[in-house]
Order: structure tokens, then sequence, then C-alpha cells
């Protein structure tokens, strides 16, 4: 697999498709197997590099992985099914912010590592399927260095977004109903938990 996995960051680099810092999927990799996650959503797939990574670092997790953009999604079945991991990880075709999942359904973790400026809809939408012990991990909060220098920024798209991450910060050091906790890792990661007095 390990092969597998250095072809998938060649290709990311070639086609400039975004993939999680290595950094950034060891510290998750290590979280999955230190609070034993089973169940993990990811919004956002890409290619299925971190799904796959994930999915790999314990023998009981299993992953459902979103992803919008038809071309990634192809690519991210192909690798899923390569790595020999299609009975851990189940691919979804849809825009995460359509998607209909069961109530009943819960998870360990949830993953946001999808379109920048939807995070504060993609968290409210999914915190529902979070289990009471579990966890909300979140990607790119330094999205390669611009966030704090938003008034610096030329180009009126990129002040946007960087702006709707910085109001994500200010959101998840608000939110009444969950602790998060920053790390300076990769692109910048936040770890989102359940406060106690749920």
């Amino acid at each position: 697999m390990k092969e597998l996995i250095l072809e998938m960051e060649d290709y990311a680099q070639e086609r400039n498709v975004p993939i999680i810092e290595k950094k950034s999927i060891a510290f998750i990799m290590k979280y999955i197997k230190e609070h034993n996650i089973k169940s993990i959503l990811e919004i956002g797939s890409a290619i299925g590099y971190s799904a796959i990574l994930m999915a790999s670092s314990t023998e009981d997790a299993f992953v459902t992985t979103i992803e919008k953009d038809e071309e990634r999604y192809m690519e991210c079945l192909k690798n899923v099914k390569r790595c020999g991991m299609d009975k851990k990880i189940n691919v979804v075709f849809q825009d995460a912010l359509d998607v209909n999942l069961s109530e009943e359904v819960k998870y360990d973790l949830i993953f946001i590592d999808a379109a920048k400026g939807q995070y504060i809809k993609y968290f409210e939408k999914y915190k529902y399927f979070l289990k009471d012990n579990g966890t909300i991990i979140t990607d790119n909060l330094k999205f390669h260095g611009y966030v704090g220098q938003s008034n610096k920024i030329e180009s009126k798209n990129l002040k946007g977004l960087v702006q709707k991450i910085e109001n994500y910060i200010e959101f998840l050091k608000d939110n009444p109903e969950f602790d998060t906790k920053f790390y300076d890792i990769g692109d910048g990661l936040s770890v989102s938990t359940w406060k106690n007095d749920k």
C-alpha cells in the first residue's frame, strides 16, 4: 500500500489536487488509535488519500467519505479499490450540504476538509451526527499562512475566502456547545468536542 500512497501524492502534486499534509494526517491517525475511533465521516474525499490513511489506522476504523466533484470521486473509488479498502471505505458522490443521512447514524469522528467557505455550514449540519463523546476535526485553518493576514490580501476572491476561515475560527472559539483546541500542525487543525454539560 505504501507504493500506492506515494503514487497518490505524486498524482495530487502533478494535478494540483489539494490533499492533507503529512504531519496533519499523522496527527489524525494517532488520534484515531488513541481514542479507539471506529466510525469516521469525511467531508471532502478528493482522491481518497486521507480516507485511505484514516481507514488504515486501525483494524476497526470504517470511513464514509463524501465528494461532489465527479472526476475526484472516480479517482477516489479507483484508489480505494487499489488499496483493498472497499470493505472499509464507503464513497458517496454528492454535495455534502445535500446529503441526507439517517438520524440513527452517529460517528466517533467527523473530519471537515472540503470547500473552506462552507465550514460553518458543514459543522452546523453534521454536529447532529456526532456521538456524545465524538470529535470534529477541521483542516486548513492557517490556509497557507493567509489566515490572520486578510487585510494584506489584494485578490478579492482570496480575501473573501480567508475571511470566511477567520469567521469559522471565531465561530469555534465562541461556540457554546463545543470545546475546541487549535493545533499548529501542517496547515492548521482544530479539534472540537462536545462540552461536558451537553
